[in-house]
């Protein structure tokens, strides 16, 4: 069961990740067991976060070694807000690009740019993450940030 603490319950937090279209940043462990970052895009449903990728990338083969993960989605601008946590990532094909559909949508809005049609071409391999957050810490600064004139 997730544990969710922080200026929002868990209804806004999973509000806040439905309208929020930018990548969520993922940590997880290389096999030499230094840190990995990457940002990805992601759909969160059900308590899961989901992000597809290409079935060669690096962070696939990472998470095949150690499934322990870091999160965070947040905003660049103010006023300063988002969610962070850690987790468990599972993997699995997304033979019929499903996952990757719901993101080009979300994030490029239809199929028809070059890009979407490069990631949806039916050469690539893509594979579904399924991250099972155990905790999400949320945080909002509005408040703070209205006051200072930010």
């Amino acid at each position: 069961m997730t544990e969710f603490t922080g200026a929002w319950a868990e209804p806004a937090v999973e509000s806040y990740l439905a309208e929020a279209a930018i990548p969520i940043r993922l940590a997880c462990h290389r096999p030499d067991g230094s840190l990995w970052l990457v940002a990805l895009w992601y759909r969160y449903r059900d308590g899961v976060f989901e992000c597809a990728t290409g079935a060669n990338a690096d962070v696939v083969g990472y998470l095949r070694g150690d499934s322990a993960v870091a999160f965070e989605v947040s905003e660049n601008r103010p006023p300063y807000r988002g969610v962070r946590g850690n987790g468990t990532a599972a993997l699995s094909p997304d033979a019929d690009k499903s996952v990757l559909r719901d993101l080009v949508e979300r994030y490029l809005g239809d199929a028809g740019s070059p890009l979407a049609e490069w990631l949806l071409s039916e050469d690539r391999e893509e594979v579904r993450i399924r991250i099972r957050p155990d905790r999400v810490h949320s945080w909002d600064y509005s408040d703070r940030m209205a006051a200072d004139g930010a």
